[in-house]
Formats: C-alpha cells, sequence, structure tokens
C-alpha cells in the first residue's frame, strides 16, 4: 500500500488566507518520505486555469518526479456546476472532460467528485428527482472517465447532499456504471454513518459504526481517505478532521477491513481544514505507517 496526502489539508480552511505553495507541499512530502500526493484542482493549486495546456502538466509531472513523488488522485473543482440542476448538465460535464484531461496529463489515476449541493439546498418536492438527475450526469461523467483510463470516484459527506448510509448505496447502484465508485474517508464515514450528520429527513445511523458503514459498501469503494474524528462538524458544515489518535475511530480494529478492500493502491491522509497540519506531516505517515507494519506482521 502507498501512502500519499492531499494538498489541499494546506490551502484550505485555516490555511485560506496564506496558503502553502503547491511545490513546497510536495517538496515537504518528498523529505517526510511519501510516495505520492493527492492533488487539490482548486485555487492555488493545480487547477484547469493555472495549468491549461499539456507543456504546463508535463512540466508539474517533471516537477513531481524530480521528487519521487506518484500521484494518488485528483480532486477536481466543480464550482457553479451543481450536478443535481438540470440546467447545469452540460456545463458539469464540458468542465468533467477538461479535469479528466488533467488527470491523464498529470498521471492521476483517479477523479475525486462530490454532489456540489449542500444539505437543505434542495426541496423536498424536487429531491428525488435530483437524485435521478445526478445518478444520469454520473453516469455519462463515468463512461467519459472511463475511455480515458480515470476512476470516477465520489466522496460523500455531512457537507454535501445525499449522505445517508442508504443514500450512499442507493446512488452507487443508481449511478450503474462499472467504472463509478464510492471513496470512503474514514471521518466523513463516522459522521455519516455514527452521527448521522446534516441529513436530509430522520436520521439514520448504523449500529455497527464506520466498520458497518464499510461492509455495506463492499465492492462499491474505489479510494481510500484516512483520518480521525471526534464527533463534531467544521464549522457546522462537514466533517472535523480530527488527527489520527484524537478521534473516537478504531484504526487497529478497521485496518483489516481497509486492506481487504479490492483494487486498492494508495491510502489518502487528508488532514483538511485542520489548523497546524503541517506540523502533522511526518506523525500521520508515521501513524498509517506502523498500521501498515501491524497489520503485515500478524
Amino acid at each position: 500500500m502507498k501512502i500519499s496526502l492531499g494538498s489541499w489539508a494546506f490551502s484550505f480552511g485555516p490555511y485560506s488566507d496564506n496558503p502553502v505553495p503547491f511545490d513546497k507541499t510536495a517538496k515537504r512530502l518528498s523529505e517526510a518520505g511519501y510516495d505520492g500526493i493527492e492533488v487539490c484542482g482548486f485555487p492555488p493549486h493545480i487547477t484547469l486555469e493555472k495549468y491549461p495546456t499539456q507543456d504546463s502538466r508535463k512540466e508539474l509531472v517533471r516537477f513531481l518526479k524530480s521528487l519521487d513523488l506518484g500521484v494518488s488522485g485528483y480532486a477536481a473543482d466543480f464550482g457553479g456546476a451543481n450536478p443535481t440542476a438540470a440546467a447545469h448538465k452540460d456545463r458539469y460535464l464540458d468542465r468533467f472532460r477538461r479535469n479528466v484531461e488533467m488527470c491523464v496529463d498529470i498521471g492521476s489515476p483517479a477523479i475525486r467528485v462530490d454532489t456540489v449541493a449542500s444539505p437543505g439546498s434542495i426541496p423536498d418536492a424536487d429531491y428525488q428527482a435530483a437524485f435521478d438527475r445526478l445518478a444520469a450526469v454520473w453516469h455519462d461523467a463515468a463512461a467519459i472517465a472511463q475511455q480515458a483510463g480515470i476512476r470516477l470516484a465520489w466522496e460523500f459527506e455531512p457537507g454535501f447532499a445525499f449522505n445517508k448510509p442508504s443514500e450512499v448505496v442507493a446512488l452507487h447502484r443508481k449511478v450503474n456504471h462499472p467504472n463509478f465508485g464510492v471513496m470512503f474517508d474514514t471521518s466523513h464515514a463516522y459522521m455519516c454513518g455514527v452521527v448521522g450528520a446534516r441529513q436530509h429527513g430522520a436520521k439514520e445511523t448504523l449500529p455497527g459504526g464506520v466498520a458497518e458503514f464499510l461492509k455495506r459498501l463492499e465492492g462499491r469503494i474505489n479510494a481510500i481517505h484516512l483520518i480521525d474524528s471526534d464527533g463534531t462538524l467544521h464549522h457546522d458544515e462537514t466533517s472535523t478532521h480530527r488527527p489520527f489518535g484524537e478521534g473516537y475511530i478504531d484504526f487497529q480494529a478497521l485496518a483489516p477491513q481497509l486492506l481487504a478492500v479490492p483494487r486498492i493502491e494508495w491510502w489518502c491522509i487528508d488532514l483538511c481544514f485542520w489548523a497546524g497540519s503541517w506540523e502533522l506531516v511526518e506523525s500521520s505517515r508515521e501513524f498509517v505507517e506502523n498500521l501498515l507494519k501491524a497489520k503485515a506482521a500478524a
């Protein structure tokens, strides 16, 4: 298993007023012994606007290779193209194609998406129709990505609509495309499956917690993000990504299940929105590396 870290950890939230440049982030991860980096497609990192040509992207690839860093995934920016809205389908798919081209050019095996729509933004009367529209858009998007050899990974979370455990399973089933999968973020799994944060209608939780959520998504997962959860939301929006060992997730118990997920080559550490994440680069990698060593020894 290769270990990466998401570069957005140093450009979002507490770092938004003074983001760490992408090149400095990559150098830090290389020096800390990471195998790769998960690329943030939001400003000021690797955007379509900042890297508009193949030549500019080739230069980025050369830079990462010089640091011996692979790319585990690309978190694309779909701002202004809500895929749950009927009027945005063409706009979304056009931006999706361009982001897939970015993935191909920088060597990313996967593209990360979310529903864009926030919880509560979809009227009750339109909720099922929006669900169906989203599934249809992502079916087409999955086919576009498949032609380019790129996996489509949906990250469910409390900050976006359709985050109940049953909705995650149902939406994956509704998209019904072999190239569409679910990104399993352990912190989001805790907030959606244990806390039931920001859900539409009646709250839905799982007695077996994160482990049960993982089991229910068997055969549907194509990307994994790791970080702890203390059961709270960051600014009442999405999951607090608490550093390892400071939350409620039992990673020792969960690791065998995570390792059993087929066709996963990367575990990506996600320190999004955590103040002081820059100081946690080395210790976070060591935590995950020790987790892998313990399971290998067992």
